[in-house]
């Protein structure tokens, strides 16, 4: 099972992370980790350095961030390019996380970024869009 480092701005990862407990409890392998203001590149990859040290058992790893080009996700880049078998996604939502953690059992690395991005891709909605799906077309009637 390929473990999960979920990683973001200010205190989104364990905002999530408390979002997946209230939903689904602990999550096996998954290690949350803010990046407040106060942080430094440098530290930030040392603690992914040791996250990615306590999840060793797990071959592959996942690195969830929120924001493509921004520091968590340059830092799980660099990382994972140094590891064979770790994935990165960016713009991560709840619905991601949750497809993550859940459906990961028996995946390799790249078929669990497929299957969360899957997830994530059918989360992003709108309730317009969402009504639409569940009208019923009007049935045609005869014009005069």
């Amino acid at each position: 099972m390929p473990g999960i480092i979920l990683c973001g701005h200010g205190g989104f990862a364990c905002g999530l992370e408390k979002a997946v407990k209230q939903i689904l409890g602990q999550p096996p392998r998954f290690i949350a980790i803010d990046f407040p203001e106060t942080s430094t590149t440098a530290l930030l990859t040392s603690q992914m350095q040791d996250a990615i040290a306590t999840l060793q058992s797990a071959n592959e790893i996942l690195f969830l961030t929120d924001l493509l080009g921004g520091t968590p996700f340059r830092v799980a880049s660099t990382l994972a390019m140094l590891h064979g078998g770790h994935e990165v996604i960016a713009g991560t939502n709840l619905q991601l996380v949750l497809e993550a953690v859940m459906e990961r059992e028996g995946l390799c690395g790249e078929a669990l970024r497929k299957q969360a991005l899957t997830g994530g891709h059918q989360g992003l909605t709108c309730l317009a869009d969402e009504l639409q799906r569940t009208r019923e077309p009007d049935e045609l009637t005869d014009g005069i």
